[in-house]
Parts: C-alpha cells; sequence; structure tokens
C-alpha cells in the first residue's frame, strides 16, 4: 500500500487497486485475448492473503510501482508489438490514475488463442459480470 502525504493528510492507493488498473488496461490493449491466472497465483494467494488480480502481480512503494502481467494473445498477432504496446497502455494507465512513476512492466506471453477461443473467452465473461 503506498502512502503520500497531503496538505489535508494522507492518500493511500491499495495494491489491489494498482492491480485493478493494470488488468483493465491489459484487457483494453488490441492483440491481448487474456491474462493468465496459473498455479503460482493461487498459492500466492492462499499464502498471503491477498486478492491478486489475475495474471497481474504488482510492487507498489511510496512513489513507484513495478508491475507483472501473464498474458495469452491472439494468435496471428506480433507478438513483440503487442507486448509493447501493452507496457505502454498499463504504465500510462497507472501513472495517470495513481500518481506512481511507474519504474517496470514485465510481461510473460503464456499462451495464443484462436478467433474462435477468444470469443469463447469474451462470451464466458460477459456472462460472469
Amino acid at each position: 500500500m503506498t502512502e503520500e502525504l497531503a496538505q489535508s493528510g494522507v492518500i493511500r492507493i491499495s495494491d489491489d487497486v494498482v492491480s485493478t488498473i493494470a488488468g483493465l488496461a491489459a484487457l483494453e490493449t488490441p492483440g491481448i485475448s487474456a491474462m493468465s491466472g496459473g498455479i503460482s497465483e493461487g498459492w500466492a494467494k492462499r499464502l498471503t492473503g491477498k486478492n491478486a488480480q489475475k495474471g497481474v502481480i504488482v510492487e507498489v512503494g511510496q512513489l513507484e510501482a513495478a508491475i507483472d502481467l501473464r498474458v495469452i494473445v491472439v494468435y496471428g498477432s506480433m507478438i513483440h508489438q503487442v507486448c509493447r504496446d501493452l507496457q505502454q497502455n498499463v504504465r500510462e494507465a497507472v501513472e495517470n490514475m495513481t500518481g506512481l512513476h511507474v519504474v517496470e512492466v514485465s510481461v510473460k506471453v503464456e499462451g495464443v488463442t484462436f478467433q474462435e477461443e477468444e470469443q469463447q473467452l469474451k462470451e464466458e465473461a460477459q456472462k460472469l459480470k
């Protein structure tokens, strides 16, 4: 959790807030099909008790943040360009909304999805909302 002294008090931004902002910005990036949770995230959640955003791990200090993303990309996309766009989108979203300086956005591509699978994932996501 980050704290910032203001003239009228302290401002705190939860790690979960930064994680949610990063996850939403990632999903809005063209070429990103979904976030990947993986087994390790489940263990981390149990051990730390934190409710991490699926596929997003953040380390937040008082003035800076580091973000790790695990994603699934759309087949046929230029993966390196999609990941560069992803890094830029997440960095801008977190910095603009929180005022934190994002020192790094690391991306691990854990899978590729085809158009049919992507459509199914989006339909499933809509059902959960």
